[in-house]
Formats: structure tokens, C-alpha cells, sequence
């Protein structure tokens, strides 16, 4: 989504950016202050993207409404978006969530919407992507409805591996080490060029290298496994790159805009994001290298090699909410179903969304347009999510981050920072 979700609980990057539509349409579902909408920034760009269009438009005109987006990252987002709901009342009509804020305390918080779904469906709920709505369903009552899915691939700048004696993409993880590696360099300019970027070390980036080689932080069952050798040949592998100079020395530091950047400007070879990143990355209006950073599936292991075509890298998935605490749901409701028609999530598609309809992949404006849908569906078929949901999933994700970080940095070894994890973690598990 990562899509998409990464994550610092304590700094906030909000902005609040009001995307002005006049009210031209009928006024029937119209009342006093904009639509507010808590979100995180990617879903903004892909509602609003010039390639497929503002899907937001004809809805507020009709309606005769502003629609106001208010953007956080990932962890702020959640508990602002809790915090809000838990009031008497908020101004804020729909929210999103991550499939793993899906937890039980978000019954609470939530507007459940299953007899919205019987009285006023949405357009073909089957045509949803199954496993996504259910992901989005606490004690069988369904809290959210899928917008976003966010599946990891592996970037890379053609341009610069060519450069360094390579003519294809790496085909396993232990090439993509190598390539990492030989992809560091100073540029005239003394600008260190790094082989990998990812933005930090949070669970769900380093959760992808961990996936080569079929690893989990924690299992379906609730069991951390974080000391385990998957785990661990991740964290070795970016202690590694670090002091190969081949990962960024300011790692901690890096948001997912961030790496946009570096991808865009050269200073990276290759990057872990979700697919839909791609579109950014060869944005002709900001990337020095546009049509030349590539995207396919994580690279397994060679240790896998026919157990998968790719690394069963993680899957996320965005859903929009409504407060039980708002004031105009049913003016929510329709502002939910417009964003997920397919009209709508095709169009979110081509500014860069990953679809939650089947349909989308099978329309050729889609598969057509965008180069890395084969390899999405590669990855979609063996993809998991990072971790099971549960109410202390944030505290979890925030010890990985100081542990992983602390490893990586060599204040600790890989070994010591991991078995230090597993020992916090492991409290806070659903017995």
C-alpha cells in the first residue's frame, strides 16, 4: 500500500491540503463544512492523479460538497483517526485504515457496515477481491471496504545496472545483494549513490527482504519470530549494505517521499515500495530516468528455488471507515461507494492505485498502461500480509524499528537485536 504502511507513532507528518469543487450538482446530500476525509497522502494522490483523473469530482459536485483531505503517515494516522472516533463527536466523515488497525477495539470506533451493504450495495461486491473484504471484517461484521492493496516489487534503474556490467534484473535475493553492492558509488558530484533505499527499517520494509526467504516477524498464530534465520538474513543483509555504503547512511530518517526522490534522481539503483510506486518513479515531469526504473516481484532465495516463481512478499490493504460518531453517514456512504465503483477504482488504478477488483486487471487501459501488472498478479498469488492484526500491533511495529535500527547501525549484532525483540514482543501477543 504499501502499501502501502510505515511508521513513526510519535511525529506527525500531517498536511492538510482542501481540494476546492464547486458545487454545481445537486445540492440533495449538501450540508454546512466540507467533507472531511483522514487519510494517508498516497490515497489522496491516487484518487486525484492526472493519468486516471479526480474520482473524487463528479461525486462532490453532485452532492455540492468540498472534499477536504487530511493526510498523515501511517501510525499518526491511526491515532489521530482513533482518537476522533472516540469522541462525542467528529467532524470527519470517512477514514482509512490499514488491514491490521482491523482489530477488535475498532468495533467500537466503527460504523459496522453490513446493513448499508444489504440496503444500498456497492457496484458487483463480488468483483472485490474476497480475501480483502474479509480482512477487513472484525467477530464477522464488516468494518471497512477494501480500496487500496499495496503489493511490494523490486525497482530498479535499467540504466544504472547496465552501467555496472548488468543487463537483467536480479533473479534471486542473492543477486540483488550483489547488484546492491556493485551499484554503490560517488557521483562527480559527491553525491553518494546507494544500491538499495527503503524508507527505514519498520517491520513491513525489512518484512519483504525477510520474505525471500519465506520468512514472518509474526505468524498466523501469534508467535514472533524475529530470531529466526529468515528474519536474521535480512537484518544481516542490510547491516551489510550499510557498511557497504550500498544503503543509506541516514536510513532511519527516510520517508517514502524520500525515496521517491533518490529513485527519481538517480541516487538509488533500486528500491523495496509497493509496485504502484513505479508511475512515481518515472513521473517525466520530476525523474531524471523516466520509462527506465523497471519493476518486478521480489526475487526469492535461491534456497527457494522451485517452491516459488517469486518472494511471497508482503500484501497490505486500505479500507475507508465511518466514525460511529459522524455526523452525515449516510452522505459517508455514498461517498464510499463512488470511490469504489469500478469505473472509479480502474481510473485510481491508472494514477497509480493498487485495484481490489479482479476486473481492473483484466481491462486492457489497465494491463495495457501499466508495465508491471503481470508481475503484480506474480506476487499477488503467493503474498501475505506483514503480520496478523492484533491491539498491539503499533507497539510491536515500533520495538522492531529501535531493534532494527540499533542492528543495523552496529550497536548490536543482528543476533542480540532480534532475541532482544522476541523477548518484548512476545507480552504483548494474543495468548
Amino acid at each position: 500500500m504499501s502499501q502501502g504502511a510505515t511508521l513513526d507513532r510519535r511525529q506527525f507528518g500531517a498536511g492538510i491540503i482542501g481540494l476546492s469543487f464547486a458545487g454545481l450538482g445537486s445540492a440533495a446530500h449538501a450540508q454546512s463544512g466540507p467533507f472531511n476525509v483522514f487519510t494517508h497522502r498516497v490515497m489522496q494522490t491516487v484518487s486525484t492523479g492526472a493519468q486516471g483523473g479526480d474520482i473524487t469530482r463528479d461525486w462532490a459536485q453532485k452532492n455540492g460538497v468540498t472534499v477536504q483531505w487530511t493526510t498523515f503517515d501511517t501510525g499518526p494516522l491511526q491515532e489521530r483517526l482513533f482518537r476522533e472516533a472516540s469522541l462525542g463527536e467528529t467532524s470527519v466523515d470517512v477514514g482509512f485504515v490499514v488491514n491490521t488497525q482491523v482489530v477488535p477495539r475498532a468495533a467500537t470506533l466503527f460504523e459496522p457496515l453490513d446493513d448499508y451493504l444489504k440496503k444500498d450495495p456497492i457496484e458487483d461486491p463480488a468483483d472485490i477481491f474476497p480475501g480483502l473484504m474479509q480482512g477487513m471484517k472484525v467477530a464477522g461484521k464488516q468494518l471497512a471496504v477494501p480500496f487500496r492493496h499495496a503489493s511490494s516489487g523490486l525497482h530498479y534503474n535499467e540504466e544504472i545496472l547496465a552501467g555496472k556490467g548488468f543487463s537483467k534484473p536480479p533473479a534471486t535475493i542473492e543477486e540483488m545483494i550483489e547488484i546492491a553492492k556493485a551499484c554503490s558509488y560517488r557521483g562527480a558530484d559527491g553525491t553518494q549513490a546507494v544500491g538499495l533505499c527503503t524508507p527505514g527499517v519498520t517491520y513491513p520494509n525489512v518484512i519483504d527482504l525477510a520474505r525471500a526467504w519465506d520468512g514472518d516477524f509474526i505468524t498466523p498464530d501469534f508467535k514472533c519470530v524475529a530470531d529466526q534465520p529468515p528474519m536474521l538474513n535480512a537484518i544481516r543483509t542490510l547491516r551489510a549494505l550499510f557498511e557497504a555504503h550500498a544503503f543509506p547512511r541516514n536510513f532511519a530518517t527516510l520517508s517514502p517521499e524520500d525515496v521517491n526522490v533518490w529513485m527519481q534522481q538517480g541516487r538509488a539503483a533500486m528500491s523495496l515500495q509497493s509496485m504502484g510506486r513505479n508511475r512515481i518513479y518515472n513521473d517525466p515531469q520530476k525523474s531524471k530516468f523516466p520509462g527506465k526504473i523497471k519493476t518486478i516481484a521480489v526475487p526469492a532465495s535461491k534456497t527457494l528455488a522451485g517452491k516459488y516463481d517469486a518472494a511471497p512478499a508482503k500484501v497490505e490493504f486500505w479500507g475507508m471507515v465511518i466514525p460511529k460518531n459522524a455526523r452525515r453517514k449516510d452522505l459517508s456512504w455514498s461517498f464510499i461507494k463512488a470511490m469504489t465503483s469500478k469505473e472509479a477504482t480502474l481510473k485510481a488504478a491508472l494514477n497509480g492505485n493498487g485495484p481490489v477488483r479482479a476486473s481492473t486487471y483484466a481491462d486492457q487501459s489497465f494491463a495495457g498502461k501499466v508495465p508491471y501488472a503481470a508481475e503484480e498478479l506474480k506476487v499477488l498469488k503467493v503474498a501475505r500480509v506483514p503480520l496478523p492484526a492484533f491491539d498491539e500491533a503499533a507497539r510491536a511495529g515500533d520495538l522492531f524499528k529501535e531493534e532494527a535500527e540499533a542492528a543495523v547501525l552496529g550497536m548490536k549484532t543482528p543476533e542480540e537485536a532480534m532475541a532482544s525483540l522476541v523477548k518484548r514482543v512476545q507480552p504483548l501477543l494474543p495468548a
